[in-house]
């Protein structure tokens, strides 16, 4: 009789007899060894998981390089080219862009025997370059396409300018001369470069003047105007029209809108005043074909006013100080200023401001109601079918489209309690509604129910963390049901809490599809929030970095020219997400710290 064996594990195993099948005849080669199904197997499961990690790892870090690139090189000053062609035109301006593409074999066919010959050598190939000539009031477009088979010779002239207008584009050219009064007082590039900072800094100067008056002092007396005209109606619909209150009101509202009209005439005449000493500075420049670049299209012989000059410099003569100097004033007035020129240009300033407001507001409404319900789902109610039918509504309701979402907002918060509240507290303002129309409170809101299933279960799983033995120490010392939720569950359930809040901020920040039909527009002319009473105008429409991007990129009249300030739009929203999150983040690893046993 054969001796039994001992496994491994210590355990004794009986041998087999001589002559008997294999233990498992499946998993037995040919040659009698034992060898593992790959199913079985452990280590191709983890390389797969591994490298699933990994590409989705490049992705992510392929598309944050992108933005991140192409946002930091939009504002980097480029040198200036100028191209003599085949035809003896020249075209001057920036190259944005080089490719490589093969011509129609009949326009091949119809060049000269040189550009033949360099498209011959090159396979059938050729490169071409797309140039910024600017001057759109000139050309009628913004870019050129020039392949290097027409190109004859190309320079970089140290006379070359880029003039940043707030009108109509950049202008590029050469720039000649600075008139006063119509009376040259510097002649070429080098005199005038000397001399237009401080023209322009001046001019910046006075043109922020201008904005003010117009701004607050016409700002106010418009917001008087109206609140006359408002109180006037009010009093008719109120006593009647015709009524002793009616008259009173419109002899009062006459006798305001005579002192209104005065005020009016002394801001335009201040106006008027400082436009006047703004406009005697012009700058002379001409495009590279020797037509005067104009003011506007309207005027094609008057020279440039300085106050329609953003900034100007010689491209090709600037040192890497210069350029710096230029890259932090474009990224200055890209953060603090408003957009210009269909929002291809200038700065972003209220879509900053909208963007931030707004998902501070849904964050305010999303937080307490996702909370609650979260609290009644765990701890109150009853566990059973209707408990559960709820919570998979809940599930269920965070994958809709959150279109479904936008229409129900404007149907139910614009149009239905919008309507309502303008019946009853504004009747004087009807037809034209108050807050029975899109903005920023009914995005707010809309984009909370949108994010408010993540709140919810994020808040169950927290709560559902917190050990029952805490609970029934505190049952145990007396407490009441609330008492024990309020002073040890939600304290520790917390961190799980904010980070379900966090989930519903970088998801509510992104949304633009709700937005589009509850609230947000293409330029608001006055924010959400300023200085006159009551200071936080709820029923404004208000602007977003997401749609923003949309209307830049798919809706301006030239995507080129829109197309770098996508990528600084984009990394501009991705940082304002990240430091909303970084925000909560911090907040939650306070609390994390601080009841570090029972943490979720």
């Amino acid at each position: 009789m054969r001796t039994g064996r001992t496994d491994r594990f210590g355990a004794a195993r009986m041998a087999r007899p001589r002559g008997a099948p294999p233990e498992n005849p499946a998993k037995t080669s040919r040659s009698g060894s034992r060898h593992t199904p790959i199913a079985a197997r452990g280590e191709p499961y983890v390389w797969l998981t591994g490298g699933g990690l990994a590409v989705a790892t490049c992705m992510i870090l392929g598309l944050l390089l992108l933005v991140l690139a192409g946002g930091l090189r939009t504002f980097w000053p480029r040198r200036i080219v100028e191209l003599t062609l085949a035809d003896g035109a020249k075209v001057m301006g920036e190259i944005t862009r080089t490719e490589r593409y093969r011509p129609d074999p009949e326009l091949v066919r119809a060049l000269d025997a040189r550009q033949r010959q360099t498209i011959e050598q090159a396979g059938g190939w050729s490169r071409r370059r797309l140039v910024r000539t600017g001057n759109f009031d000139l050309y009628g477009e913004d870019f050129r396409w020039v392949p290097d088979h027409e190109i004859v010779s190309e320079s970089f002239p140290p006379d070359a300018w880029m003039i940043e207008r707030r009108e109509w584009g950049p202008a590029i050219g050469r720039v000649t001369s600075l008139l006063e009064n119509q009376i040259q007082v510097a002649a070429g590039s080098t005199a005038v470069a000397l001399r237009l900072d401080a023209e322009l800094e001046s001019a910046r100067a006075i043109r922020s003047a201008i904005a003010d008056i117009e701004k607050d002092q016409i700002g106010a007396l418009n917001h008087l105007q109206e609140q006359s005209r408002l109180e006037t109606r009010r009093a008719a619909l109120q006593h009647g029209e015709g009524s002793a209150e009616h008259r009173r009101t419109a002899d009062r509202a006459a006798r305001q809108e005579e002192a209104i009209a005065a005020d009016f005439r002394s801001a335009r005449q201040r106006i008027e005043y400082l436009a006047a000493d703004i406009g005697r500075i012009r700058l002379v420049a001409h495009e590279t074909a020797g037509r005067l670049i104009p003011e506007s299209a309207s005027a094609p012989e008057t020279p440039i006013q300085i106050a329609q000059i953003m900034r100007a410099y010689p491209a090709n003569t600037l040192n890497t100080v210069d350029r710096l100097g230029v890259y932090l004033d474009r990224w200055r007035e890209f953060l603090v200023e408003e957009p210009r020129e269909a929002n291809t240009e200038g700065g972003v300033f209220p879509a900053i401001f909208g963007t931030f407001m707004m998902t501070v507001i849904m964050s305010l409404a999303v937080a307490p109601f996702g909370i609650i319900a979260a609290l009644y789902l765990r701890e109150y109610a009853r566990q059973g079918p209707l408990v559960s039918s709820v919570r998979i509504a809940v599930n269920n309701l965070a994958g809709v489209p959150s279109i479904v979402f936008g229409v129900f907002g404007l149907g139910f918060f614009c149009y239905f309690l919008g309507g309502r509240l303008d019946q009853i507290f504004f009747p004087e303002r009807l037809p034209s509604p108050t807050f029975g129309t899109g903005g920023i409170l009914w995005a707010s809101l809309t984009l909370a129910l949108l994010t408010v299933p993540v709140v919810i279960v994020a808040t169950e799983e927290a709560l559902a963390a917190v050990p029952r033995s805490m609970r029934e120490g505190s049952y145990a010392c007396g407490a009441s049901k609330w008492q024990t939720i309020r002073r040890i569950v939600l304290p520790r359930a917390t961190p799980g809490i904010m980070t379900g809040l966090i989930l519903a901020m970088a998801r509510g920040a992104g949304e633009v599809a709700p937005l589009m039909i509850t609230g947000v527009v293409k330029l608001a002319p006055e924010l959400p929030f300023d200085g006159r009473f009551p200071y936080l105008h709820l029923e404004r429409s208000f602007m977003h970095l997401g749609f923003h991007i949309y209307d830049v990129g798919f809706q301006s009249r030239n995507s080129e020219a829109g197309k770098p300030m996508v990528f600084t739009t984009t990394l501009l929203l991705i940082m304002l997400v990240v430091l909303l999150n970084l925000t909560a983040i911090t907040l939650r690893a306070r609390l994390k710290r601080r009841f570090k046993p029972a943490h979720f």
